[in-house]
């Protein structure tokens, strides 16, 4: 009977975990390929297939215009297959477009101007950052926001903070000169600067202060890993003290691009450090990483919680398809760039060499996620204290 509960228990985490990871993925793929198409169909070009997923197809449509609509069985992923393409990676397929008709030709992907495909290729992404600034900013507009001012409660005795001079009281107002709207933007500006010296402007009795500050560096566990935050070691101000603050459209519009810049400006951080030996890459998460905290997620946090997922794994998946590796958006763009600079396009051979490159890349990447994921389900990461 154990054994049954146990197996049950399993399943039911399993499935706790994969629905909402396949909800999450699926919305954010489908908008990325989707930016994709519909860029493609007014630039006038052929699109020969548009699939969420990979592999064998579970079911499919064609539309009025000849496109095959289709759900694969392996939902990592989705493409646009456009005319002229030799896949859906949009490799061109020279030896088919040098058999068009000047008709097809017209259609055909590989055969329009730079300027079109480069807008073609740019879609995805950005569709990505328009899904993540919209949901951010409509959670905002609907629901408000609970603010707590940031002002320091108390101070840890022997913190970065007792010893940097933060008294009860303060009312931290910039750090690096950028205002502090609460005290939830002022702790995300602090655990993302972990060993970095911080200006503080503090009003203290009417008069402003000026305070140096240096985060000390603490170890976070989370669904992805050890995350390394930075630490001062001051407390909010009591939870009656919160808000609920309502804004409007504009106003949450451009709430929601700071949130989105905000994703995009600490992944760049934390690159930066990992380039510079300050980051570790145990942080790099795949496939089961995401499942896991979709599950998660979705039992604490419900369909709100999962909308909040989406936003910030579309803008995720849009920043991480501009890096300028071969077989992702970005290498399109930089081929394209090459294209505009030589006056002709990269040879045939450079195009494979790179696209090749590109997938061993890319499959390395998400074999080192994946092997980072499975170290981190069963907890090998970070033991001890």
């Amino acid at each position: 009977m154990d054994f049954l509960n146990a197996m049950g228990g399993t399943a039911a985490g399993f499935f706790g975990a994969v629905i909402p990871f396949l909800f999450v993925l699926t919305v954010v793929v489908f908008v990325h390929e989707m930016g994709h198409f519909l860029v493609g169909r007014w630039c006038g070009v052929g699109v020969h297939a548009f699939s969420i997923g990979f592999g064998p197809e579970l079911v499919g449509f064609n539309d009025r215009y000849g496109t095959r609509w289709k759900l694969c069985a392996v939902p990592l992923g989705g493409y646009v297959k456009f005319h002229g393409d030799a896949n859906g990676a949009s490799v061109p397929d020279p030896e088919t477009v040098a058999k068009m008709s000047p008709q097809e030709r017209a259609t055909s992907f590989p055969t329009q101007p730079v300027a079109k495909r480069a807008a073609i290729v740019a879609a995805g992404p950005v569709a990505n950052f328009i899904l993540a600034i919209l949901l951010f900013a409509g959670a905002i507009w609907l629901g408000g926001r609970f603010e707590l001012p940031a002002r320091v409660s108390s101070v840890e005795p022997g913190s970065v903070a007792a010893q940097a001079g933060f008294e009860p009281g303060d009312l931290i107002k910039a750090i690096d000169g950028t205002p502090v709207r609460d005290f939830n933007a002022m702790y995300r500006t602090v655990t993302g600067s972990a060993g970095e010296s911080l200006t503080f402007t503090v009003e203290r009795a009417g008069a402003d202060r000026t305070i140096q500050a240096t985060p000390a560096v603490f170890e976070e566990r989370t669904p992805f890993g050890r995350h390394r935050i930075g630490r001062l070691g001051i407390r909010s101000p009591n939870g009656s003290e919160a808000k609920l603050v309502e804004y409007g459209p504009v106003a949450s519009l451009n709430l929601g691009v700071q949130e989105t810049y905000f994703v995009v400006e600490r992944t760049f951080s934390y690159l930066g450090k990992l380039a510079t030996g300050r980051e570790s890459a145990d942080q790099l998460s795949g496939p089961i990483g995401i499942a896991r905290v979709s599950g998660e997620v979705a039992k604490t946090g419900g369909l709100g919680g999962l909308v909040g997922l989406i936003a910030l794994l579309s803008v995720s998946i849009g920043l991480l398809n501009l890096f300028p590796v071969p077989l992702l958006d970005g290498g399109h763009l930089l081929f394209y760039a090459f294209e505009v600079v030589r006056g002709r396009p990269l040879s045939e051979r450079a195009q494979e060499i790179g696209f090749r490159f590109g997938l061993a890349l890319v499959l390395m990447l998400m074999l080192f996620a994946t092997w980072n994921d499975s170290l981190n389900l069963f907890g090998l990461f970070g033991r001890g204290t």
